[in-house]
């Protein structure tokens, strides 16, 4: 064996990337990185876990709960509410308003009891938000209703109930809680399975033993690993003795396997299809390659975009204004008229119309809507977010493999030498293949079988270390490999003058009875909607760039043919991340399509994310946008529906404060001295129905919206 040391070191503190919740950074300082709890080297402040504990999958189902109980009491709260109003008697009607009240105390004081308690916090601190105002409403709309019931007659019965108000604008806010937490969970889920893509056990090599199965946070660097076909690779390091292909693509995107041979570098989480290898351990747990991905996308995660404080700081300005005029428009009428009833009433409707019911469904209504819209044309949006960065997006970067390409190889063209036909060389070739497992083997086998060839049988199959087989068909010895292995067998493969081999290809020799015979081109072709997506973009004003782990001489091909000046090859997952911060930090407001493990750092990174949907479950978990159908097509119809979601957002918002805006001095009483007018608590419920009407219909155009 080489140069590796195959001693196993006495037990240290773990290092390897440990079981979930075990890596821990900095709330200050992100890039910092640990094993275990401790304190940031930086600014002292106690680690946090990266990886969310499990608190948020908890959180989604009890807040699922709430919501649904939250709908079945209040579904007879708002039926025993507008019964009057159709003419119907459901029930005598105190009796009705007895129902009303408690069927509506467990909604708000059981189901609400998070929202009251953000609420009094917001009012404890002075930091008033949109959880103030739904608290002051909802308790403006029950504690007035209950004062009715228990002194009002049945006139004040018929017109002073506002229980119906109150339930259903806590069951509103309950259902965007709900999606909020399912939301969160779903990023520390994203999380955890990338770093399941570590093994939990290595095989260790000991010196003049056998092989030790341990747990990989046993491992220490110099130890000596054994990697066998269809393992992972359970840390960083490096090949010492042994060859093999591994599938590289959850890192690099690189569809085509990568050979290894001694001294080549190994990544943890990839994974080893071909021969056995044993390989020296460099770097574990918090170091390694796949931990930094994971660190990135929490990083990212972690992050607030503008859209998720937009309601806070419209409520920070709203609030005070609405309570001041409510205050305001009661002490007035006390001194104007001396009567309680008359002040309250003003200063309830000031309250009941201000109230956020129509501000509650300005977004939601149209994102489901709009998300309705999307589902049918393939398209999962997965939070407003995405959508507002996509709406306004200037760059969009494109990963390579998978997204402008297929993500498989396949036998692009056969280049026959001397007098074996094109036909007679892909048969033998096919045939000798059958019995490797290569993916470029694969692809020969698939085109021999696209072209309806019967593939006789092999015999004497035999894998060479060093990347190449050889096998007899048919009394006819072929021997398929890279050029420089056939070179090491002897066998000159000639020149290609006349057709040339493009440096990105894959290129299978094969030589019959030890001469060269011809080569097999093997590529990753490009979509057919690739072009036709790029002027699309090109004509809505957005620049396309082009991002790659793969090898520079590929990415400038597929860049020259599709017509990308904008690209970057050869970069790792952080570089792809690295990428997008650099273009944010010149001005672009930016999004990334990609599908594999590798593309989900700089998914996170963007200002907007879409996840190709035959893509890894980790790239459509931190993607904002998933394309459940693998067309590029869905990009172009994610940009235009964002647009037209977000268009109607920002008309919601007007209908749902035009009406507060103009009914709230209405209903302080400003109309009182000059036309006797006085909004009454109902007019102004009813009006803050009309919102919340004009935003519903509003949101239901996007169903025919052009996209």
């Amino acid at each position: 064996m080489s140069d590796c040391c195959c001693h196993h070191h006495p037990k240290k503190e773990p290092n390897a990337p440990a079981p979930e919740g075990s890596l821990y950074t900095c709330p200050m300082h992100p890039e910092i990185l640990r094993e275990g709890p401790g304190d940031c080297p930086k600014c002292g402040m106690a680690l946090e876990p990266l990886i969310p504990t499990g608190e948020e999958d908890r959180e989604a189902p009890l807040m699922a709960r709430k919501f649904w109980l939250s709908v079945i009491f209040g579904i007879p709260v708002f039926f025993l509410a507008m019964a009057p109003m159709l003419g119907l008697s459901l029930l005598p009607l105190r009796w009705a308003a007895w129902m009303e009240a408690l069927l509506s105390i467990p909604v708000l004081f059981w189901c609400g009891a998070p929202i009251w308690q953000k609420g009094i916090r917001s009012f404890a601190e002075w930091n008033l938000n949109m959880f103030s105002l739904i608290t002051l409403g909802t308790a403006a709309a029950f504690l007035d209703s209950i004062v009715v019931l228990l002194i009002g007659n049945d006139h004040d019965l018929h017109q002073g109930l506002y229980f119906e108000a109150a339930t259903t604008i806590m069951v509103l806010v309950l259902l965007g809680q709900w999606l909020e937490a399912r939301g969160r969970a779903r990023t520390g889920s994203a999380l955890r399975e990338l770093l399941d893509l570590t093994p939990s056990k290595a095989l260790l090599v000991l010196e003049g033993k056998p092989d030790q199965e341990i747990s990989i946070s046993d491992l220490h660097p110099g130890d000596c690993v054994r990697i066998l076909p269809g393992d992972k690779i359970p840390a960083d390091g490096k090949l010492v003795e042994g060859w093999s292909s591994l599938d590289e693509s959850m890192l690099t995107g690189e569809s085509l396997p990568v050979e290894k041979v001694p001294g080549s570098p190994l990544s943890a989480g990839t994974l080893n299809r071909q021969g056995s290898f044993i390989m020296e351990v460099t770097r574990m747990g918090a170091e390694t390659a796949l931990s930094q991905i994971i660190s990135l996308v929490a990083q990212a995660q972690r992050s607030q975009a503008p859209i998720q404080q937009l309601a806070d700081r419209v409520a920070a300005i709203f609030v005070p204004i609405v309570l001041g005029i409510s205050a305001l428009t009661l002490l007035l009428w006390m001194l104007l008229t001396q009567s309680w009833a008359h002040a309250l009433t003003a200063a309830v409707s000031v309250l009941m119309i201000a109230c956020p019911c129509a501000l509650g469904l300005a977004t939601p209504m149209a994102l489901a809507v709009g998300i309705g819209r999307a589902a049918r044309h393939g398209i999962l949006i997965r939070s407003a977010v995405a959508l507002q960065n996509l709406s306004s997006t200037t760059l969009l970067a494109l990963d390579k493999t998978g997204t402008l390409t297929e993500g498989t190889p396949r036998v692009a063209s056969i280049l026959p030498l001397g007098e074996c036909s094109e036909e007679r060389l892909l048969t033998l070739t096919a045939a000798a293949e059958i019995g490797s497992e290569h993916p470029l083997a694969h692809a020969v086998i698939q085109e021999a079988r696209k072209r309806g060839l019967n593939l006789p049988k092999a015999s004497e199959f035999t894998a060479h270390p060093g990347g190449g087989i050889s096998a007899t068909v048919e009394g006819v010895s072929v021997l398929v490999g890279s050029i420089a292995f056939l070179e090491t067998r002897g066998i000159s493969i000639g020149n290609f003058e006349v057709h040339p081999i493009p440096d990105e290809s894959g290129a299978i020799a094969v030589a019959l009875e030890e001469k060269a015979a011809g080569i097999l081109i093997v590529q990753d072709t490009i979509r057919s909607s690739a072009k036709g997506l790029l002027r699309d973009f090109k004509a809505l004003g957005v620049t396309v760039a082009m991002l790659t782990g793969d090898r520079t001489s590929t990415a400038r091909s597929v860049a020259r043919e599709l017509g990308i000046s904008l690209w970057r090859a050869e970069l790792s997952p952080a570089q792809k991340a690295e990428a997008l911060l650099q273009w944010k930090q010149e001005g672009f407001q930016t999004a990334m399509a990609g599908d594999g493990i590798n593309d989900a750092p700089a998914l996170a990174a963007a200002d907007a994310s879409l996840a190709m949907g035959a893509g890894s479950d980790i790239a459509k978990e931190t993607a904002g946008i998933i394309l459940l159908k693998p067309s590029l097509s869905g990009i172009i119809t994610s940009l235009r529906l964002s647009r037209a979601v977000m268009r109607t957002i920002r008309q919601n918002l007007f209908f749902a404060f035009a009406y507060n805006l103009l009914g709230v001095p209405i209903a302080a009483g400003i109309l009182y001295p000059t036309f006797g007018i006085l909004l009454s608590p109902i007019l102004a419920a009813a009006a803050m129905s009309l919102s919340s009407v004009s935003v519903i219909a509003n949101s239901l155009r996007l169903r025919k919206v052009r996209i």
